[in-house]
C-alpha cells in the first residue's frame, strides 16, 4: 500500500501514526501535580488527557474526579469522571467507581466492588464484589404484550459506618431513592431491590431478599434467607426468623416468623400443632 501512495501523502500518513502513539503532551505532568484537588484540565494541551495514574496504589482516575492526597487507588481500580474520594478511602485491586459517585471519609472498597449512581458515607467497609446503585428489576407489558423496562434514574444512598458483605447488591431507585441507614450491617449475598429504604442500625443476614419500595425501621434485623415483598412496611424493633416471608405489614414491634410471618408465639404454636396432625393421621416425622 505505502509503495502505491504518492510521497505527500504517505510522510502525512505516517506522522499521524506516530502522533497516534505517543502519550498526550503533558500527561505525565498532570499526574504527577493532581495532588488530591480535581483534576480538571487547564489548557487545552491537557484537555485531551482523560486516565491518569494515581500516585497512591497504582490505580487510575479520570481527570475531572476529586480525590483527596491520603486516598488509595490500588493497582487495577478505575475512579471515573465526576467521582470524589474522600481522606483515606481506600480503593481495593479490580474496583470500579463510576461516575459522580461520592465515598467519605475513611471507607474501604474492597476488591472488584462496582459503585455506579450511588453514595457511600463515612468510616463504612464494602466487600469484596458488592454492586451498589444498578439498575433495579422494574418492566412492564405494554398494550402489544411487549415487555418493556422501567426508568430506573435516580440513585442509592449508603449512611454512615455501613457495613455490606461480599456479593451484596443494592439497586438504584425508580420514583424514590434506595436508601441505607447509619450504623446498619448487611451479611454476603443479600439483594435490596430498587427504592427500598433501610432504617438505621439493622442487622440483615446472608441471602436476605428485600423486594423493591419495602420499608423497614431502624434496629430491624432479618435472620438468613429472609424474604421481604414489594411495597410492604416493617415498623422499627421487629425481629424475623431464619427463612421467614413478609407479605403484609408488620406494625406492631416484636419477634416474628413462618411464612407468612406471624409473632414468634403464634409461630411455634402452628409448627407444634402440624407435628400433632400430623402423629394423628399417622404420617411418621
Amino acid at each position: 500500500m505505502a509503495a502505491i501512495l504518492p510521497r505527500t501523502v504517505r510522510r502525512a500518513t505516517e506522522a499521524a501514526l506516530s502522533l497516534r502513539s505517543m502519550p498526550p503532551r503533558g500527561s505525565g505532568r498532570l499526574a504527577r501535580s493532581l495532588g488530591g484537588v480535581s483534576a480538571a484540565c487547564s489548557n487545552a494541551g491537557t484537555a485531551s488527557v482523560e486516565f491518569v495514574p494515581w500516585h497512591n496504589g497504582g490505580g487510575i482516575l479520570h481527570s475531572a474526579a476529586s480525590v483527596d492526597p491520603t486516598a488509595v487507588v490500588e493497582t487495577g481500580a478505575v475512579v471515573h469522571s465526576g467521582a470524589v474520594l474522600g481522606k483515606e478511602v481506600v480503593v481495593g485491586s479490580g474496583a470500579v467507581i463510576g461516575p459522580s459517585v461520592s465515598i467519605g471519609h475513611s471507607t474501604r472498597i474492597g476488591y472488584n466492588v462496582v459503585l455506579s449512581n450511588c453514595s457511600v458515607g463515612e468510616f463504612c467497609t464494602i466487600h469484596n464484589g458488592a454492586c451498589i446503585g444498578q439498575d433495579g428489576f422494574g418492566f412492564f407489558v405494554d398494550e402489544d404484550g411487549q415487555v418493556k423496562k422501567k426508568p430506573q434514574m435516580l440513585y442509592a444512598r449508603i449512611g454512615d459506618h455501613v457495613e455490606i458483605g461480599a456479593n451484596t447488591c443494592i439497586d438504584r431507585g425508580s420514583w424514590r431513592e434506595t436508601m441505607i441507614g447509619d450504623h446498619t450491617k448487611i451479611d454476603n449475598l443479600v439483594q435490596v431491590g430498587h427504592n427500598v429504604v433501610i432504617g438505621k442500625c439493622c442487622m440483615i443476614c446472608g441471602q436476605v431478599g428485600i423486594a423493591g419500595s419495602a420499608t423497614l425501621g431502624d434496629y430491624v434485623t432479618l435472620g438468613g434467607r429472609v424474604a421481604i415483598r414489594d411495597h410492604v412496611s416493617i415498623v422499627s424493633k421487629v425481629r424475623l426468623a431464619a427463612n421467614s416471608s413478609v407479605t403484609k405489614d408488620i406494625q406492631k414491634p416484636g419477634d416474628y416468623g413462618g411464612f407468612p410471618a406471624v409473632p414468634i408465639n403464634e409461630w411455634r404454636r402452628q409448627t407444634a400443632n402440624l407435628r400433632l396432625f400430623s402423629k394423628k393421621d399417622g404420617v411418621k416425622t
